[in-house]
């Protein structure tokens, strides 16, 4: 009886490391240095000297903006805000990056940035939780409830430059994020990685169509689609939902939403939605003391003819762009999980399954190769290895945030590009999660086209299901 017991014993104990060891697990953030945050450009090979705007800009990128008489000349900060400083959102692994793992809009107040009765850092605010930007996707009834039927959208900014010095009389109250939370009228997007942009942008729509016609031979249930110009016509590719056209927009757009800083792109001042004619009738703008802060008129951002060198005359937004126009792709790297680098042969096995259970249909590894580039040789004739089709698809009830950008409905996306994704910490579209296997099953809800291939996953053995974690952590 007790070799009975103890042959029991020890079968268990079998059985139960034998789980632990086998129990896949998210390697996690990868912390060596893979050099990302690099230029694409060989300064060898760079015929219109490019490379001073692109440290020019990734030097702008990290200045830190103000309403008036900043000693740097950056005026124009507000009335509101999310932050006041492009790599303050943008730093995860490097300056152009996600979000990293201490947001800085948890601590603008304890900073000096904002101060002032008007301001308090919102609930869903953390200093270890996720960079993230607030949208409301319906205005309000008069009783506080969501009115599903008059759509908004837009960014409610987290802060105002309130109380501040150099802000004048301008008193303007924070939006109603707990209103908005008590009637579930809340959603939110965390920034997205800017490294390769420059090959995206660089993507000719007949690559992306051709490749697309292969995409849709499929027996998935994936069906994706594009997001289009409103202007031109031509694909848009950047933002959660492929909504803007350019890297031009996607840094004019932010400058004036996210800093509320008026540009050549954007140059009125921004009020809330519900602030400018959406919400209702009584809707009259800005307040008189809250406009021309800068006292310099508009845009505040503006192209700076007598100034030198070259690369100085630029506007800020056009620094912007070229800072991240010339981003290097992430470079991919091994793999060190539990304290132990993991195999190639692993990596290449995760990455077959990465293809063979249907997450390439979408995951690209890469779309197409780019048309000639006017700006460096760089950009030219290159695959683009983003891991994304540009397209956007139905994510399903799961994932769907009720806010349409373009002609991408509340539940489509764009497929997020995958590359540096081994040194990314907030996953998903609202930062959810930092864990990439909750990110992989979220994937799958009622109506999402992703369905099928999380059945996929799901149905691989642990094993295999470590090794395409091992891969995904690799790129």
């Amino acid at each position: 009886m007790r070799k009975i017991k103890l042959a029991t014993i020890f079968t268990l104990t079998v059985l139960m490391f034998g789980g632990i060891t086998v129990a896949q697990t998210d390697p996690g953030v990868q912390s060596a240095s893979r050099g990302t945050g690099a230029t694409i450009i060989n300064p060898s090979n760079d015929p219109n000297g490019f490379t001073a705007f692109f440290t020019n800009g990734l030097a702008r990128f990290q200045e830190v903006e103000s309403v008036s008489n900043s000693p740097q000349g950056n005026n124009g900060l507000g009335p509101r805000f999310n932050m006041n400083q492009c790599s303050a959102c943008h730093a995860q692994p490097a300056v152009g990056g996600s979000g990293a793992a201490t947001n800085p809009e948890a601590e603008v107040i304890a900073n000096g940035i904002v101060s002032g009765s008007t301001n308090s850092i919102p609930s869903f605010i953390t200093q270890t939780g996720p960079t993230l930007e607030v949208r409301f996707p319906f205005f309000f009834n008069s009783n506080g409830s969501a009115n599903t039927s008059n759509p908004n959208g837009g960014v409610e900014d987290l802060y105002t430059v309130s109380g501040r010095s150099d802000a004048g009389s301008c008193s303007l109250p924070q939006p109603s994020f707990a209103a908005a939370q008590e009637a579930n009228n809340i959603i939110f997007r965390i920034p997205t990685p800017t490294f390769g942009a420059g090959l995206i942008e660089n993507l000719d729509d007949s690559a992306l169509l051709t490749n697309q016609v292969t995409n849709l031979n499929n027996d998935l249930g994936i069906s994706g689609t594009f997001n289009h110009s409103g202007n031109d016509g031509t694909i848009t590719r950047f933002g959660w939902k492929a909504q803007n056209k350019s890297l031009q927009i996607f840094a004019g757009e932010a400058y004036n939403v996210e800093m509320g800083i008026t540009n050549e792109l954007f140059p009125n001042e921004r009020p809330l939605p519900g602030e400018d004619g959406n919400g209702g009738s009584g809707d009259t703008g800005l307040v008189a003391s809250c406009l021309n802060l800068s006292g310099t008129g508009y845009p505040e951002d503006t192209s700076n003819p007598t100034l030198t060198p070259n690369s100085a005359v630029l506007d800020d937004v056009s620094a912007f762009a070229n800072f991240m126009r010339f981003l290097a792709p992430p470079p991919t790297g091994g793999v060190v999980l539990n304290g132990q680098s993991v195999s190639a042969s692993a990596i290449s096995t995760g990455s077959s399954l990465f293809s063979s259970i249907g997450c390439a249909t979408c995951h690209n590894p890469s779309p197409g190769k780019t048309q000639v580039s006017n700006f460096v040789p760089a950009l030219s004739g290159v695959s683009v290895p983003a891991f994304s089709d540009i397209e956007i698809h139905n994510m399903g009830s799961g994932l769907a945030d009720n806010v349409s950008q373009g002609s991408a409905g509340g539940g489509q996306f764009r497929t997020a590009p995958l590359w540096g994704l081994g040194q990314r910490i907030f996953l998903l579209h609202d930062g959810r999660t930092t864990n990439l296997i909750t990110a992989i099953e979220d994937h799958a809800s009622h109506g999402s086209e992703a369905s099928t291939v999380i059945g996929n996953y799901n149905n691989l053995s642990s094993s295999q299901q470590q090794d395409l974690l091992d891969f995904l952590r690799s790129l």
